[in-house]
C-alpha cells in the first residue's frame, strides 16, 4: 500500500527506486590482485592497477564474476550470456584512471525479483532491472586536516555488484524490508558479507513523489545511504522536502543529494548527470564475457536453501511457529546453529530430529540469544557449541534435571567453559526420582499445613501450587516435578 505524504494542497503518493552497491566477497579485487580486506592501514592494498599506473591493463577476477551470477540466479533473474565492461567517464581525485569500469547496455544480470513482508503480514514483489559488475572509487577523507584532503585507494577496484531495483517501492517501511531482505539473500549467498556499517552494501535512494495515478515526477538521488535505518529516513524525508517545495511553487530539479543522519536531513551535492554526461563506451582492454548453460549450471548447483525456502520448512516440516521461523531464518549463522543443535539433540535423546526441534528452537530463541545479548556477543561468538547445549537440552529431556535447574546449569556453562553433565555432577543437581523421597517430603510439607490440606480438600484446589512449590522446597528444587504433582494428587486424596 502506497505510502501518503500529507501536504497543504492534497495527498501526494511517493516513488522509491533502489540502487544497491554491494561488494562482492572475493580475495582480490575486480580486475588486480590486491587485497579487499576490511581495516587496513590507508593505500596498503593497492596495486599497479588501482593506482593507474601508465601501461596497466585489467585482468577480470572470475570469483567476481561467478558470486554476480549466484546472486542473479537466487533472485530468479536471467543470467545474460553476453556482458561487456564500459567505461563510465568523470574526474575525481579518488578515481587515479579517470574512469569507473562498469556495465551500462549489456550488464551481467537481467531481470529478477525480490519478495518482501511487511509488518502487517503482507507480502509485496519488487521488481530487479539488472546487476551489473563494477569497479569501486577509492575514499576521499575531509576530516584529517584543515586545509587538506586525503584520499585512500584502498577501495579502489574493489568489485561491486549494483543491484537496480524497479520503481515499486511506494513507502519507508517496503524500502528498509528490501534492503533487509536483500541483505539477508547475499549474505546466505555468501556473494557480499552485508556490512553496511564498513560501507560493503550501501544504497542510493531514488524518490519522487506525484499525486495518485498521475506520471512519475522528477526524482533526486541520495547516494551512499549505509544502514535500513537511515534508508527510510532519508525516503521520509525526502519525500516531504519534494512535496513542501512543489507546494511552494519551486521545482524538484533532478540532482544528487546527501543524507544527514545528524540532522535528519538531505541536502544538495551536485546536479545529477545522465548516462550520456558519462561519455560510455565499450571498454577495450577486456573481452565480452560470455557464458555457457554449463557454467550457469554449476553456480546454480552452489547455491544453499534461500531463506524463503528454510522458513517454509521450519513451519511446514519441523511445525515451528511462523515467528520462531523467522528468528532462525534471520541470519545464515542462526539457522546453521539451530540446525547442528536440533541434530545433535536428537541423537543424544534418541529421538527424531523432527520432534527435537520445537525444544531447540525454543531454548534459542528463549536462552541462547538473551544470554548473549548481555554478553554482547553474536552466535558466531557464542561460549558453547551446539553439541554442549545438545547435552544440556539432554539432560532435561530424560528427567536428570529439571528445567529450572538447567537455567543455572547454563549460566555455569558460559562462565567456566565446562559440559552440562559434568557441572551436573559436581554441584550435585541431578533430580530426586525416588518416590519414596518424595513421598517423605511430601508428608512433611503437608503435616506442617494440615489446615491448608483442610482447605484444598474442601474445594479449594488453587492451594495444589502452594503444596507443590513447598515439596520443591523442601527438597533444594531437585525433585522431579511430574512426579510431585503425580504423587502429590494421589496424597491429597488420601
Amino acid at each position: 500500500m502506497s505510502w501518503i505524504v500529507k501536504g497543504e494542497t492534497g495527498d501526494w503518493e511517493i516513488v522509491v527506486g533502489l540502487e544497491v552497491h554491494a561488494q562482492v566477497t572475493a580475495e582480490s579485487k575486480l580486475f588486480s590482485g590486491a587485497a579487499t580486506g576490511f581495516g587496513a592501514e590507508p593505500n596498503t592494498q593497492v596495486s599497479l592497477v588501482d593506482a593507474a599506473m601508465p601501461g596497466m591493463l585489467p585482468v577480470l577476477n572470475a570469483e567476481c564474476v561467478r558470486q554476480a551470477v549466484r546472486t542473479g540466479l537466487a533472485l530468479g533473474a536471467e543470467s545474460n550470456r553476453v556482458s561487456v565492461f564500459d567505461r563510465k567517464n568523470y574526474f575525481y581525485a579518488d578515481l587515479p584512471q579517470g574512469y569507473q569500469i562498469s556495465q551500462l547496455y549489456h550488464p551481467i544480470v537481467g531481470e529478477g525479483a525480490l519478495d518482501i513482508t511487511l509488518s502487517d503480514g503482507t507480502t509485496k514483489s519488487i521488481g530487479i532491472e539488472r546487476i551489473h559488475l563494477e569497479q569501486d572509487a577509492g575514499q576521499s577523507v575531509h576530516d584529517l586536516h584543515p586545509a587538506r584532503s586525503f584520499v585512500d585507494l584502498n577501495r579502489s577496484g574493489c568489485a561491486l555488484m549494483e543491484i537496480v531495483s524497479r520503481p515499486d517501492i511506494r513507502s519507508p517501511e517496503e524500502a528498509g524490508a528490501y534492503v533487509a531482505a536483500l541483505r539477508q539473500l547475499l549474505r546466505y549467498v555468501g556473494s557480499c558479507d552485508g556490512n553496511m556499517d564498513e560501507g560493503s552494501m550501501r544504497a542510493d535512494v531514488n524518490v519522487s513523489v506525484r499525486r495518485a495515478g498521475a506520471p512519475f515526477g522528477t526524482r533526486t538521488e541520495t547516494q551512499n545511504v549505509n544502514s535500513v535505518r537511515f534508508i527510510m529516513a532519508a525516503v521520509e524525508v525526502e519525500a516531504k522536502r519534494q512535496v513542501a517545495l512543489i507546494e511552494g511553487g519551486g521545482t524538484v530539479v533532478q540532482e544528487t543529494r546527501l543524507f544527514d543522519p545528524g540532522t535528519g536531513t538531505t541536502r544538495s551535492m551536485r546536479s545529477k548527470e545522465d548516462a550520456h554526461d558519462y561519455r560510455y563506451f565499450p571498454d577495450p582492454d577486456l573481452l565480452p564475457v560470455e557464458l555457457t548453460e554449463d557454467y550457469i549450471d554449476a553456480c546454480r548447483a552452489t547455491l544453499p536453501e534461500l531463506p524463503v525456502a528454510k522458513r517454509r520448512r521450519y513451519v511446514e516440516a519441523l511445525g515451528l511457529t511462523d515467528y520462531l521461523a523467522d528468528v532462525l531464518t534471520a541470519e545464515k549463522a542462526n539457522a546453521a546453529w539451530f540446525e547442528a543443535l536440533s541434530a545433535s539433540l536428537a541423537t543424544r535423546s534418541g529421538k527424531p530430529e523432527a520432534d527435537m526441534a520445537k525444544t531447540a528452537a525454543n531454548w534459542i530463541a528463549s536462552e541462547l540469544f538473551g544470554a548473549l545479548k548481555r554478553l554482547g556477543k553474536d552466535i558466531d561468538t557464542a561460549p558453547v557449541t551446539p553439541d554442549a547445549a545438545a547435552e544440556l537440552l539432554a539432560l532435561v529431556a530424560d528427567g536428570t534435571i529439571s528445567n529450572t535447574v538447567a537455567k543455572t546449569v547454563f549460566e555455569a556453562m558460559l562462565e567456566t567453559g565446562e559440559g552440562a553433565a559434568a557441572i551436573v555432577d559436581a554441584k550435585g543437581l541431578r533430580q530426586v526420582s525416588d518416590t519414596g523421597a518424595i513421598d517423605d517430603a511430601i508428608a512433611g510439607v503437608l503435616d506442617a499445613n494440615a489446615d491448608k490440606v483442610a482447605q484444598y480438600r474442601g474445594g479449594k484446589e488453587a492451594l495444589f501450587g502452594f503444596f507443590v512449590g513447598q515439596t520443591m522446597k523442601a527438597m533444594g528444587g531437585k525433585a522431579n516435578p511430574a512426579l510431585i504433582n503425580e504423587r502429590l494428587k494421589a496424597l491429597l486424596a488420601g
